[in-house]
């Protein structure tokens, strides 16, 4: 089954959604929650403007790159500066609190329920807030796992403790040369567990998760079930989005939901079971759960 990209939907006012979200939610059996970048945008991860500034000020008048996702790709010189960029990149958005409730309120709403998440996001986000990491299915890696560069085997390493040690002692820009991760198998460079080509690794971790998420779908098959969106845009639509509409088609009770600013869609085929409410996801799920403050 294929979809052709749906048209913006809005069977009411927003409020009004928001209220057919809450009842669907309620209804619902089983919670499907899939979510992408735009999620953590709306929870304060900001990756340009004053918070990019002030952490990479220095990085951006030497190299010119106005973002956090520009200094990803851009090739330095040395593994020292190389790491010193991605240790505070990865201390920031891994290991300090940034969520400004957005995570924490959508665990309430989802907590009782029989629920299930999978995510394109890195940031480990879900784990902070309190969702079960048997419920949870990172697809694209982990900001906080390490894995060799070659690699030399499917085994990824937690780097918390180096990445520390390389935020906090870097100057001017560079690490220790003795700092730069090496793998404790084969001796080549480390890098990061993040699915940018085939080299990524999918560890014991990754198919665990992978495979309860499909025992998860197989449960709830035919069963009230909510597909709820947040944030998912055209990127990587084939991993949570054209999925959550085609197994809504094939559900006659399920129910597709999908908040994100500028992009609430869904296909014809679905219309009548949709929810799309083009909003700040930040803001919908405050007023979900009764919170405007």
């Amino acid at each position: 089954m294929s979809f052709c990209k749906g048209t913006m939907k809005y069977t009411g006012g927003y409020s009004e959604e928001i209220d057919r979200l809450k009842n669907a939610l309620s209804a619902a059996e089983a919670v499907v929650i899939g979510a992408g970048a735009g999620l953590s945008t709306a929870a304060g991860f900001a990756y340009s403007g004053e918070r990019f500034q002030k952490y990479f000020g220095d990085f951006a008048q030497k190299y010119g790159f106005k973002d956090m996702y520009a200094g990803g790709f851009f090739p330095f010189k040395t593994p020292e500066e190389f790491w010193a960029y991605w240790s505070r990149y990865i201390f920031i958005n891994r290991y300090t609190d940034v969520d400004n409730g957005t995570y924490r309120r959508l665990f309430e709403l989802a907590d009782g329920k029989d629920y299930f998440v999978i995510t394109t996001n890195v940031d480990h986000q879900f784990q902070k807030a309190g969702f079960d990491k048997s419920r949870l299915f990172y697809t694209q890696g982990d900001y906080g796992l390490f894995q060799c560069s070659e690699p030399c085997c499917q085994k990824t390493y937690d780097n918390e403790e180096i990445i520390t040690k390389c935020f906090e002692r870097q100057e001017n820009m560079r690490i220790p040369i003795e700092l730069i991760p090496k793998c404790p198998r084969c001796g080549k460079p480390m890098t990061m567990n993040l699915r940018s080509d085939d080299k990524f690794v999918e560890d014991e971790g990754w198919h665990a998760a992978a495979g309860r998420y499909e025992d998860f779908l197989r449960k709830i098959d035919g069963r009230r079930v909510l597909f709820l969106e947040l944030g998912v845009g055209y990127n990587t639509p084939a991993i949570i989005k054209f999925p959550f509409w085609k197994m809504t088609v094939q559900n006659p009770r399920a129910v597709y939901a999908c908040v994100n600013f500028g992009e609430a869609y869904a296909p014809e085929e679905i219309a009548a079971r949709s929810i799309c409410i083009n909003g700040d996801i930040c803001e919908v799920i405050a007023e979900m759960i009764g919170d405007k403050g």
